[in-house]
């Protein structure tokens, strides 16, 4: 198995974590631990550094979000598949060792799998935004 198909499964499973305390409104963190805990299916090292990075960095990553959405959106406006895809990709492209482009991929096929029809194209818009307007 590739290693890209090893990261690619480890975000699902962070978005996955990330969906359901969000829906539960319940700590991401204690999700977490609770998924570790279960160990099954056993949670990947990769998933566990996407759910603690996108908590630590969760104020900033969403001001970067917010600031490249389209007048009208906010992130309450979203559904919460492309919300957290978009969180777990901004993480990886200001924080992870990813190129920007396999993170932006990565989010858009996750929002392509899990969420509407129009998510896709949307998800890349606000990605694309995001990464014209980091430095370095």
């Amino acid at each position: 198995m590739a290693a890209g198909s090893s990261r690619t499964k480890a975000r699902k499973r962070a978005l996955d974590i990330l969906f359901e305390a969000e829906l539960r409104d319940t700590d991401p963190i204690a999700t977490l631990e609770e998924r570790i805990a279960a160990g099954t299916p056993p949670v990947r090292e990769y998933t566990v550094e996407l759910v603690r990075g996108v908590i630590d960095h969760a104020a900033e990553i969403d001001e970067r979000i917010k600031a490249c959405l389209a007048p009208g959106w906010t992130l309450p406006r979203m559904p919460r598949v492309d919300r957290n895809a978009l969180r777990i990709a901004v993480y990886e492209i200001d924080y992870g060792e990813v190129p920007d482009a396999v993170a932006v991929a990565e989010a858009v096929q996750l929002a392509s799998d899990l969420s509407t029809d129009e998510s896709p194209a949307f998800v890349n818009g606000v990605l694309r935004a995001i990464t014209a307007s980091t430095v370095g």
